[in-house]
């Protein structure tokens, strides 16, 4: 009986030790609190942590505060209060009240003055986690972050709790203002609504331009109601033959108000004076000897090019640029430039020094692959560099100097930044003529270094190409775009002592989940250790 009663006591001891150990927070369901995510456990890594105090618990009667009101606040809770709401049930009210519990979004006031157009502040401490910025594009960026704090959203029911965030300040800002990535909708075309899909994905990783690369052999892809042929024509068809299709001036209009909405400017490209077969099968009188080429839906390149002594090929330019202009709210025109292999260097030479006047004529800046740097790059202009490892001597120095002469650069080394590399010799997508590009490659170097002579402050910023020759469908985009884009990302934000291989693939393995749940058709990469594996 004494050993009975003994164990008796025992098990209560036991049970009261668990009991307080395990009860769960207000608003969880489930038997055991589950750890709540690092605050460094999220991609891009954050400028600055510091962590420390209780886990905040978010509950059935948790609100959303947007103290002052202000209505690009209320919009991005609102955004919040969607994505969280189907995943755990909960009603997350958005009010404008204080309060001493909650999420609160703040927009201006002390402290933010430091934190740039798109910097913010996470605080967790207490029943409270606030996030505040000086700009709404800030605060984006922080909901963006707060999102990979919680688990997965993607579904509803997803996780029914607890809902937990660490204790502790992140104090973030990005080291690049430019942060892209490319689309290709000219070899294949894309619907607005796969396009709407890819900007919500790069909203995700803080990604905040948009670059649609709307011209080239196989397609042209926006309507210009000057030559209304160039997309009724000219867009009918896409590689392999399939039907193509272009984007009226309302579906333009569209992606780039949706973007807006996630602080991602698009920047358009209308490749040229190469990769215009599209333009010359249109109109006749555009090629050099007035007849016009059949549609192509092969996948070579350099064999097409603009008759850069006539006239009206600059009529032309001028039409195109003018209402692609009067679309398009961002700075940035790109006018590509690149593999022009059938136009003179003289030729070329006099073709870009006359269009790229007409780009700042209608107030934007000019953007065009690093050949522009072989031409006279006018002042304030932004060289887009995709060379590789086999790029010649000769071709890196001619934009290092062009850099240090004060042209910008984007960096897209096509052995590191391009997406539509295949990863391996095994992968049934993509190209590999710059070699195979796997995970860890695209992630593990520094633009801030990359190019020898280029002086640092010379990069604007990264991007991530996504050509697509092979790409038809949205399942394509994401197998080729993930789990790679993260990490163009990441490079374009955090800081550079921040970047550890290491660190960031355990980072980027808890991210699967997230993508599982929504619907994400990622390439599941022997180099991560996602979770299960």
């Amino acid at each position: 009986m004494r050993r009975r009663r003994l164990l008796f006591s025992l098990l209560l001891v036991a049970a009261a030790g668990l009991g307080t150990a395990a009860v769960p927070p207000q608003g969880a369901t489930g038997a055991t609190a589950r750890a709540a995510t690092p605050l460094d456990q999220v991609i891009p890594a954050p400028a600055s942590v510091r962590g420390g105090g209780d886990a905040v618990t978010l509950g059935a009667h948790t609100p959303i505060r947007v103290p002052g009101g202000s209505g690009e606040a209320r919009k991005i809770a609102g955004r919040l209060a969607g994505l969280l709401r189907p995943a755990t049930g909960f009603a997350f009210p958005v009010t404008t009240k204080e309060g001493r519990d909650g999420i609160v979004l703040r927009l201006g006031g002390s402290g933010t003055g430091g934190l740039g157009a798109e910097g913010y502040r996470l605080t967790s401490a207490g029943r409270t986690v606030t996030l505040s910025a000086a700009r709404p594009a800030g605060l984006f960026h922080g909901v963006q972050t707060l999102r990979q704090l919680l688990p997965v959203d993607g579904r509803r029911g997803a996780r029914r709790g607890p809902w937990r965030i660490a204790g502790g300040t992140i104090t973030d800002a990005p080291r690049y203002a430019y942060r892209g990535a490319m689309l290709d909708v000219s070899r294949h075309f894309f619907t607005v609504a796969q396009v709407k899909r890819y900007i919500d994905q790069l909203a995700m990783y803080k990604i905040n331009k948009l670059h649609l690369h709307l011209s080239d052999d196989q397609g042209w892809r926006i309507a210009v109601k000057s030559w209304p042929r160039l997309a009724t024509y000219g867009g009918s068809t896409q590689v392999g033959g399939g039907r193509g299709g272009y984007y009226t001036k309302d579906d333009y209009r569209e992606i780039v108000r949706y973007a807006a909405d996630r602080y991602l400017t698009v920047v358009p490209e209308i490749d040229m004076p190469g990769h215009t077969n599209a333009a010359l099968a249109s109109y006749a009188e555009l090629n050099c000897n007035g007849q016009a080429p059949p549609l192509y839906t092969g996948t070579k390149v350099g064999f097409s090019s603009l008759c850069a002594p006539k006239q009206v090929t600059y009529d032309f330019v001028d039409d195109v640029i003018r209402e692609l202009a009067a679309l398009t709210p961002g700075r940035y025109l790109h006018i590509g430039g690149d593999e022009a292999h059938s136009t003179s260097h003289a030729d070329y030479v006099t073709f870009m020094d006359k269009v790229q006047p007409v780009v700042a004529k209608y107030g934007k800046t000019v953007v065009g692959w690093h050949q522009l740097t072989g031409a006279h790059p006018v002042k304030g202009a932004v060289a887009q560099y995709w060379g590789y490892d086999k790029t010649g001597t000769a071709e890196r120095a001619q934009v290092a100097d062009a850099a240090r002469n004060g042209t910008r650069l984007i960096l897209s080394p096509a052995d590191r930044a391009y997406l539509d590399m295949k990863y391996d010799r095994n992968t049934p997508l993509g190209l590999s003529w710059a070699g195979y590009v796997d995970v860890k490659r695209a992630y593990d170097w520094d633009p801030g270094r990359y190019l020898d002579g280029a002086p640092a402050d010379s990069v604007l910023g990264v991007e991530a190409p996504l050509w697509s020759e092979t790409l038809s469908t949205t399942a394509h985009i994401e197998y080729m775009a993930f789990p790679r884009l993260p990490g163009i990302a990441e490079l374009g934000w955090s800081p550079a002592d921040s970047h550890d291989w290491d660190g960031y693939k355990v980072r980027l393995a808890a991210q699967g989940p997230r993508w599982d749940a929504l619907g994400i058709n990622y390439y599941r990469s022997p180099d991560v250790p996602w979770p299960g594996k």
